[in-house]
């Protein structure tokens, strides 16, 4: 089943805290999935990445422990209690294994999980495809797909055929049976059918065991979903002799996608503009947390904005103080969007508004911009990534600029050609772009490249209004970004490995902050 992106799962969101959305809350996602595989009972998890990947590095230092083990324990993304992960996973009872060795899969960013308590044991297989989105591809050695917007039901039965030609002639979802270690049904179906499907099996007198895997995205899928485009030549086809602007057709998008009314789909977008209003005012007021590189630095950059001692600009000035606010409050563990993920969080609501707030725009006219860069969002990640371990800060950063350019033009009452033209030509201005974390802290150089980002994105806006010519479209960009990305070396992909990560600063500081948690008496898990 061909699985289309939606605005609110995929590309401007989620609501979470952590450095990282790739980390943090994909793993917090695959950790839910696996709870539920156990049905809420874990005594043992024996965690493997690979020596290759990106997580053999990062998983401490950019939150995947704490995202994967949040999950396990059945937090949200955006869960208070995340910010103490250690302290409740070592009171939880859960006993933690952590390897790296070569488990022989290409993705960065695989985590194979192992699951015991006393009556069963479970092995899990899950990547983290960018911005928050995983895949769960293999459950007890049988390959599978899920994605966690569809409910599913497993069925565990050592009559496993013939349990599937009873749940078959149900007919309420799509299944499959799964031969691996322990055989299984799965059955992928909306709450309804789940519902009239575990009434009818229970009613069976066979053995069975089941187990209820939740939908982990805010936006489910269906059978037969469709979309009335999916790319940029799509879209202009489409939209012949209706003249819609750029902001309406994301409407049109993700109300097809999600099966939504398009009023939900403006006050989705409401109140994701709102939390992220909310982040930036909070950040301004200061920050504090003790494990980052980065102090609370946008207020010096406020005060210097009221005495009039920077370089004019009062919208571009506004744009870095809201990135750089946006940023703090991801470092300091509050709550922030993904847009399109948590490394580039500053750079689309810094820039959009930063915008806005400067010039006078209304709520309504940011919840069209924000929509407008969404849409932008579900072309780069149909046929790029948003993934910094798979094409570099290229698809965070330089997405996000990407995106914001089309929000700024919309901002102005710009055309739909112009808004594709200003995010064609802010992705032209970020290819190649490499990911090289200091610290494995999702904070230097990605301040200085979400602030760039925003740059970018207000100067391609007002080329696009002036009708500069893109040169390239905007489908042939994003191409070209799949392939640079490709291209780009495994060293230079969110692994830690090369860049600015490994100079002499980037270490000394690397290792002042090791001391300074052991100091604090927190249990590092560190691999076996």
């Amino acid at each position: 089943m061909k699985s289309y992106p939606s605005i609110f799962n995929d590309v401007i969101g989620p609501v979470m805290r952590g450095p990282s959305s790739s980390h943090c809350a994909a793993a917090l996602r695959i950790g839910r999935i696996c709870r539920d595989i156990m049905n809420g009972i874990i005594e043992e998890v024996y965690i493997e990445f690979d020596p290759n990947g990106s997580l053999a590095t990062t998983h401490s230092g950019q939150g995947s422990d704490m995202g994967l083990f949040g999950g396990l324990l059945g937090w949200e993304a955006d869960d208070e209690r995340l910010r103490d992960y250690e302290f409740h996973i070592k009171n939880s009872g859960i006993t933690i294994k952590i390897d790296i060795h070569p488990i022989g899969f290409e993705h960065p960013n695989t985590y194979k999980i192992t699951l015991k308590n006393k009556t069963e044991t479970h092995q899990v297989i899950g990547i983290s495809s960018g911005g928050g989105m995983i895949e769960i591809i293999e459950i007890d050695q049988s390959p599978t797909s899920m994605m966690g917007d569809f409910n599913i039901t497993l069925f565990y039965s050592d009559s496993a055929e013939y349990i599937l030609d009873l749940v078959s002639k149900m007919n309420l979802g799509e299944t499959s049976l799964h031969k691996g270690s322990i055989d299984f049904i799965t059955v992928q179906s909306n709450e309804m059918e789940q519902q009239k499907l575990l009434e009818q099996v229970s009613a069976l007198d066979t053995p069975i065991t089941i187990r209820i895997i939740n939908p982990v995205l805010p936006i489910k899928s269906r059978k037969n979903l469709s979309v009335p485009f999916i790319t940029v030549g799509q879209l202009l086809e489409y939209n012949q002799g209706k003249n819609l602007k750029l902001w309406e057709l994301a409407i049109e998008y993700e109300s097809q996608r999600g099966n939504i009314t398009k009023e939900d789909v403006e006050e989705k977008m409401g109140h994701i503009v709102d939390i992220m209003e909310n982040s930036i005012k909070t950040g301004l007021k200061g920050t504090h947390y003790k494990d980052r590189i980065l102090g609370s630095q946008s207020l010096n950059f406020k005060k210097n904005i009221k005495e009039k001692k920077l370089i004019p600009g009062d919208v571009l000035n506004n744009a870095i103080m809201y990135t750089s606010s946006m940023m703090e409050i991801k470092s300091s563990m509050g709550v922030i969007v993904a847009a399109p993920t948590a490394g580039s969080c500053g750079a689309l609501p810094g820039t959009i508004l930063g915008t806005s707030n400067t010039l006078g725009f209304s709520r309504n006219q940011n919840i069209q911009a924000m929509l407008a860069a969404g849409l932008i969002g579900v072309f780069i990640t149909s046929h790029a990534t948003f993934s910094a371990e798979v094409g570099g800060c290229m698809g965070e950063c330089g997405s996000a600029s990407g995106m914001a350019a089309a929000g700024v033009v919309v901002l102005k009452d710009g055309s739909l050609s112009q808004s594709l033209a200003a995010a064609s030509m802010a992705l032209q201005s970020s290819l190649g772009l490499i990911c090289d974390t200091v610290a494995d802290r999702v904070e230097a150089p990605c301040l200085n490249r979400n602030v760039m980002a925003a740059s970018t994105a207000i100067s391609c806006a007002n080329m696009a209004l002036s009708d500069y010519d893109q040169v390239i479209p905007l489908d042939e960009v994003i191409e070209t970004m799949k392939r640079v990305g490709d291209a780009i070396p495994h060293t230079l992909r969110c692994t830690g490995l090369g860049g600015l990560a490994i100079t002499k600063t980037a270490k000394e500081i690397e290792a002042r902050l090791q001391e300074n948690k052991s100091a604090l008496g927190k249990k590092s898990f560190k691999s076996c």
